[in-house]
């Protein structure tokens, strides 16, 4: 999906407060570090990192909290983790044959990793996932510009590839450009795309059951795209159709004020754009519970939260990635419509929602070229966001607190996961 703003975790103590928090038994960790003060959030994560072997100073009394943390420090960390027995090894799933499951992710305990699929020869770049009919659509950028540049092999073209429930390719579409949002109509039986989201940005409609050259349909906007950029994710929510508005320009003073959201009404080949938030709309912080002005710089994936949720059931949720913030938005569109927003401590490029005990978190991993199943008990409502390593981190899933905003790893090993998507078992 993302358009990438790379920001690092910048300290040592960002690093505690997402990986080391998610432990146990931190309250009473005594103190290492003369340069932590005791008011530090993080001295109590970071405390315990020093205790449990997963992080040492730089000295004998200095942590250097304010340094930058390079990928391979956060690597060792993770590693450090896995031999504290926070991570299992995979567990072969009797479903897929042996050899598929020679695969390196490790998760967290009770969970089994397999190899769904690996990306068709000479297709690369897959980004998101969705399903339709018990098939899984994944698209394949395959090097083509954010804007629709031709990839350096002089490629043009994205490919949605549709896999069956085992992992089988049965169908594939070549599309016109970068395929960056895909999402299941399925009120309508088709599948929508869009591309370059950038600029020079369109959307397609994708309906497998049609005859052949029927299949695929382009849709222009009818009109130019109001905050400059393109357009990224979708979500098709009660009957409604919302698209991420992805690159936007900034005002002279420097602040996006332009849409961060629009609604999405087709008719014919054209498809019409109307904003439904404002990436300076007001918002209430879920840690401060005070209101604040929103500056969003990369609208990216956004999806419908669902009733399991502990909270936000029924919002949509925008991640505005290199902000490193979800915003949830309580009926969209309406006359009282209300924006919640949830700093995180890096970013994410997807978030998903399992929503039964039975199920399988699929994965697209776009820097291995694969799709990976995880499989387990899953307690419905949490959270999972996909960490890509282009955000400055080793590329790793975890599970989202919806009300601190940090993220707990939950399986590690991957290369840049990007698409997310939770199918609930039978």
């Amino acid at each position: 999906m993302a358009r990438k703003s790379f920001n690092k975790i910048r300290t040592a103590a960002g690093i505690a407060s997402i990986v080391v928090l998610s432990a146990t038994g931190i309250a009473g960790a005594s103190d290492y570090f003369g340069d932590v003060s005791p008011d530090n959030e993080f001295a109590i994560a970071i405390n315990w990192a020093k205790d449990h072997g997963v992080m040492n100073g730089t000295s004998a009394t200095t942590f250097e909290p304010d340094q930058p943390v390079t990928r391979a420090q956060l690597a060792q960390v993770m590693y450090n983790l896995s031999k504290q027995g926070m991570f299992n090894t995979p567990t072969p799933s009797p479903a897929v044959p042996p050899s598929q499951n020679n695969v390196s992710i490790s998760t967290i305990s009770g969970f089994q990793t397999s190899l769904f699929a690996q990306g068709p020869t000479s297709k690369t770049g897959p980004d998101d996932i969705t399903a339709l009919n018990s098939h899984l659509f994944v698209p394949y950028q395959n090097g083509v510009g954010a804007k629709g540049e031709a990839s350096k092999s002089g490629a043009t073209q994205s490919t949605i590839v549709e896999y069956d429930n085992s992992g089988n390719q049965i169908n594939s579409w070549d599309i016109t450009g970068k395929v960056d949002g895909i999402a299941a109509d399925p009120s309508n039986n088709r599948i929508l795309a869009t591309v370059n989201e950038d600029a020079n940005s369109s959307m397609y409609i994708i309906q497998p059951d049609a005859p052949q050259s029927q299949q695929v349909q382009q849709l222009t906007y009818s009109a130019p795209l109001a905050h400059g950029g393109g357009t990224d994710a979708i979500t098709v929510q009660n009957g409604n159709i919302y698209v991420s508005a992805s690159a936007p320009s900034a005002d002279a003073n420097g602040n996006f004020t332009n849409a961060a959201l629009y609604q999405v009404q087709i008719q014919g080949s054209s498809a019409t754009l109307k904003s439904v938030m404002m990436g300076n709309a007001t918002a209430m912080d879920v840690k401060t519970n005070k209101q604040v002005t929103l500056n969003l710089s990369d609208p990216d994936s956004n999806a419908s939260v669902p009733a399991a949720s502990p909270q936000f059931a029924g919002n949509l949720m925008l991640d505005s990635q290199g902000d490193s913030q979800l915003v949830f938005v309580q009926n969209p569109g309406a006359s009282n419509q209300a924006l919640q927003s949830l700093q995180l401590g890096t970013q994410v490029d997807d978030v998903t929602w399992s929503t039964s005990t039975k199920g399988t978190l699929y994965v697209v991993d776009s820097g291995d070229n694969k799709i990976y199943a995880i499989t387990g008990n899953f307690t419905p409502g949490t959270a999972f966001a996909a960490c890509p390593s282009d955000s400055g981190v080793a590329g790793f899933v975890g599970t989202v607190d919806l009300s601190s905003g940090v993220i707990h790893p939950f399986a590690i090993g991957l290369k840049s996961p990007k698409g997310l998507l939770f199918v609930p078992g039978n």
